[in-house]
């Protein structure tokens, strides 16, 4: 006699030109695993077998729980959300045809945190690993980006991790790895149009490595907004152009510490007359050029072995307070 209630009920609905309850319901927790299903609910019992999904299931500032390792495809992110593995083997996706393997489009006051996560293009037409164009704040901790090819597709294609809002937008990375990237290996862009916005992001125990571009770049044009900055114990070699690098014409503030930038084209770029790049207690070796432009020296650098036969006589020096 149940059935026939119900049958009941979703008829009083119809009648009403209403539609019955969804099956499914979001979840503040959801649970992806290698052996789950997109049928299910994405519940621990039920886990669902794609990031994709699961995101979709799951209520804005909730968490995607990843069960075990895995590939669970690309996602498109527009909500507050984490996505977290934490510690049972290698989770993420895999990237081909010129797609993004993680894409964070949400609101102007929403937080994204990814932890724990391998993202690697796989070849046939490129790609890019994260690429953010919108939110409040995104975190990256204990991630891996690596192998994306495809600059000469587009410049947009082949990088590590783009960040490119137009709002007010931080980035925080930490613990991870960027490596092997046909374009830029970190670039932080803000984007046009965003006069009167600041950006503000931090790299810590960060390490970008074999960039056909830039390792770590931050660029701002005069109709984007201003980006202020700071690194701690980075590692930023093997890069094609600059190890780190700044470009453009608006205001750049980056403050570089006990970090090593060896073996680049460029250790420290700075092509931006309104930008300024101060370096400490780090090790400069080995670059085809030490530095170059607005780049300043605490006076505490180990700087070594670099191919123009060291820094630049007019090399400006900050003083330690």
């Amino acid at each position: 006699m149940i059935w026939i209630a119900r049958l009941a009920y979703v008829g009083i609905l119809l009648a009403f030109g209403l539609s019955p309850a969804p099956a499914q319901t979001q979840l503040a927790r959801t649970f992806v695993s290698s052996f789950g299903n997109d049928a299910n609910d994405c519940s621990r019992a039920a886990p669902c077998r794609t990031f994709q999904h699961a995101h979709d299931q799951t209520l804005s500032i909730g968490e995607i729980t990843v069960l075990d390792p895995g590939g669970y495809g690309a996602v498109t992110i527009t909500k507050s959300i984490s996505i977290i593995n934490d510690g049972v083997g290698e989770a993420g996706a895999l990237v081909s045809g010129g797609f993004n393997g993680i894409t964070i489009n949400a609101g102007a006051d929403d937080r994204v945190s990814l932890r724990g996560l391998t993202v690697k293009g796989i070849g046939f037409g490129g790609g890019n690993g994260i690429v953010f164009t919108a939110g409040r704040f995104l975190s990256i901790e204990n991630c891996t980006i690596r192998k994306f090819t495809g600059t000469a597709q587009s410049q947009f294609i082949g990088h590590g991790i783009i960040f490119n809002p137009a709002g007010d937008s931080d980035l925080a990375i930490s613990n991870t790895l960027v490596s092997d990237n046909e374009g830029h290996g970190i670039s932080v862009v803000r984007a046009n149009n965003g006069v009167g916005h600041t950006t503000q992001a931090t790299f810590s125990f960060v390490q970008v490595y074999h960039s056909g571009l830039h390792g770590i770049v931050l660029s701002a044009g005069n109709t984007a907004g201003s980006i202020n900055a700071a690194a701690d114990n980075i590692v930023s070699s093997f890069n094609a152009f600059s190890g780190v690098a700044i470009e453009g014409t608006n205001i750049i503030l980056l403050n570089v510490t006990r970090s090593m930038v060896s073996t680049n084209g460029t250790g420290f770029s700075s092509s931006n007359d309104s930008g300024t790049i101060a370096v400490g207690q780090s090790n400069v070796a080995r670059n085809n050029i030490t530095w170059s432009g607005r780049v300043f020296s605490y006076g505490d650098n180990y700087v070594a072995f670099n191919f123009d036969g060291g820094p630049p006589a007019s090399l400006g020096t900050v003083a330690k307070k």
